[in-house]
């Protein structure tokens, strides 16, 4: 069968915030020079901000840069931080650290708690509204290359095929986009980033990238607990010292709260649940108040790039660029990466431009990384990058004294002259399971904890049942051979959607995959000790499709 195909100026796979940022930016310039330029936005999820989960308290620089009238065209930044809070947690206690001690670099001042999935569904709205051609529910399956390696673009999935690869009634061959750039915006372990990375050996000179998990869930609570734009970070309980993580409770408008919990993924006991640590969290005396009398709306959880500038691959190789969190922009400690996600979007519309502008086609754009590294977006890296390896290195408490002590001298403009290292990629920490403490965790009560398949019916989630898995073991031996009795099968836990659990027949185990309740967070590729786990996209519009988070 011949493929259909479809060219295009600039194609952009992934509809999240630089992915849009990009494509805006791209029609803003084109407007001003008085040019056309087709853009093109892929979107896997079924519509803009399906699959898009984050906190999220913004940092609105990016936005004012991109769309200065932003609240004339009714953005949906609602709900200004009016108040921060930082608490560490024992098991049964909790301490305030005072808003003195806590670094410039991380107030929330003149921030936003948004839902960022409405935000992009906003922002796909003015990209249209510039001409952008969005197609949602689209999954890029495969870069294109041409004959000296150059990117081209992508070929999208098939729609239709049954679970042994054969046609169905209505199968629809995957098409062909082309461009003459193509943007990556795939988010946190991009598949297609992937295979970028080792086509063009685009981590040869970086770090390897550190993961985090977060959990989210919208609450409707009690109207008299309800204090719209507080914010609320925890570190401590419920994990110990040496894992990584912490909390977050935004009061939204409307009697809603944003409870989340992130777990780094470098942790080293094979028995931890990332999803039970989460539903242990809301049960402390300081958390479970807030949440008792109220409702649980929705759930989800995503993986996050944690690494910062030293996990930063090459930006650019031949007829394409890696932008927003599948390059992986996010400051740590500041919890937030949108507004450096939007700006190295625009940065890279306009290093598009420019060499559109001069009909310089498939070139490697090192303009673009070097307008990374001149701007606002290397700076606020820059000041926090000991932070992360900090952490890993000594630990939650002395880990956050250095990593305080080094923002707080960056925000007198003092930078210490070294930048440490993270080591190990997360797959490589595990321990074996029998030198590690079993954790038993507590039974969900059904008022604030809540078990695996409850919660996935709340992200839902759908993927059309007779299709090819797209979650892939590379060697169907290992999870009964190696994974099972050295890491006690950790699979089970590390999911946050119960795709994995090991079942048995007459006594002979081994690994069932439920790929329908896959929440594309991607943990998966990321902790499997021996990344015998593919996390490959699934037909287009498959997966969660989050409302508002």
């Amino acid at each position: 069968m011949q493929r259909d195909v479809m060219n295009y100026d600039v194609l952009i796979v992934g509809a999240g915030p630089s992915g849009l940022s990009a494509a805006i930016r791209i029609k803003q310039l084109a407007l001003e020079q008085g040019r056309e330029i087709n853009v093109c936005v892929l979107e896997k999820g079924a519509e803009v901000g399906a699959h898009i989960l984050s906190g999220a308290v913004i940092d609105p620089i990016a936005l004012n840069e991109l769309i200065p009238d932003w609240k004339e065209k009714g953005a949906p930044l609602h709900t200004p931080v009016t108040d921060d809070r930082f608490l560490v947690l024992s098991e049964e206690k909790s301490f305030d650290i005072p808003a003195k001690l806590i670094p410039p670099l991380m107030n929330n001042h003149g921030n936003y708690i948004v839902s960022l999935g409405d935000v992009c569904r906003w922002l796909g709205e003015q990209a249209e509204a510039l001409g952008v051609e969005i197609y949602p529910g689209f999954s890029a399956a495969e870069v294109i290359y041409d004959e000296a390696g150059v990117v081209q673009g992508v070929i999208t999935g098939d729609m239709g095929r049954d679970k042994e690869g054969h046609e169905k009634p209505g199968f629809a061959l995957g098409m062909e986009l082309r461009a003459h750039y193509t943007l990556f915006a795939e988010g946190a372990r991009g598949s297609l980033t992937k295979d970028l990375t080792e086509h063009f050996q685009l981590r040869a000179l970086s770090e390897p990238q550190k993961f985090g998990i977060g959990f989210k869930e919208i609450w409707q609570i009690e109207p008299e607990k309800s204090k719209p734009g507080s914010v609320m970070h925890s570190q401590g309980w419920p994990l110990d010292n040496s894992t990584g993580g912490g909390s977050f409770i935004y009061h939204l408008k409307e009697n809603t709260v944003a409870i989340g919990f992130v777990v780094h993924l470098n942790y080293s006991n094979p028995h931890l649940s990332p999803f039970d640590e989460f539903q242990r969290f809301k049960t402390h005396p300081a958390i479970r108040p807030l949440l008792e009398g109220g409702k649980r709306l929705s759930y989800g959880a995503r993986a996050l790039t944690e690494g910062g500038l030293q996990s930063i691959p090459r930006l650019a190789f031949p007829g394409g660029l890696l932008i927003g969190c599948t390059a992986g922009f996010m400051n740590v400690p500041r919890i937030k990466g949108s507004h450096n996600a939007m700006k190295s979007g625009m940065l890279a519309a306009e290093a598009v431009v420019e060499a559109l502008a001069q009909e310089s086609f498939g070139a490697t754009l090192e303009s673009y990384p070097d307008k990374i590294r001149n701007s606002w977006i290397w700076k606020d890296l820059h000041a926090v990058r000991n932070v992360k390896p900090a952490l890993s290195r000594f630990g939650n408490i002395l880990g956050s004294m250095y990593g305080g002590m080094e923002m707080w001298l960056a925000s007198f403009g003092i930078t210490t002259p070294w930048t440490l290292s993270h080591g190990k990629a997360d797959h490589e920490c595990l321990k074996p399971a029998a030198a590690c403490p079993k954790i038993t965790y507590p039974k969900p009560d059904g008022v604030v904890s809540f078990d695996k398949l409850s919660s996935v019916y709340l992200t839902n989630v759908f993927h059309e049942e007779d299709q090819p898995c797209h979650l892939v073991l590379r060697d169907q031996s290992i999870p009964v051979d190696i994974n099972l009795p050295q890491y006690d099968a950790p699979e089970q836990r590390y999911c946050p959607a119960g795709v994995y659990e090991i079942v048995t027949n007459e006594g002979n185990p081994r690994l069932q995959i439920n790929a329908s309740n896959c929440i594309h967070c991607k943990t998966c590729d990321i902790k499997d000790p021996l990344q015998n786990i593919n996390w490959r996209t699934p037909e287009g519009g498959g997966g969660p499709n989050y409302v508002s988070m």
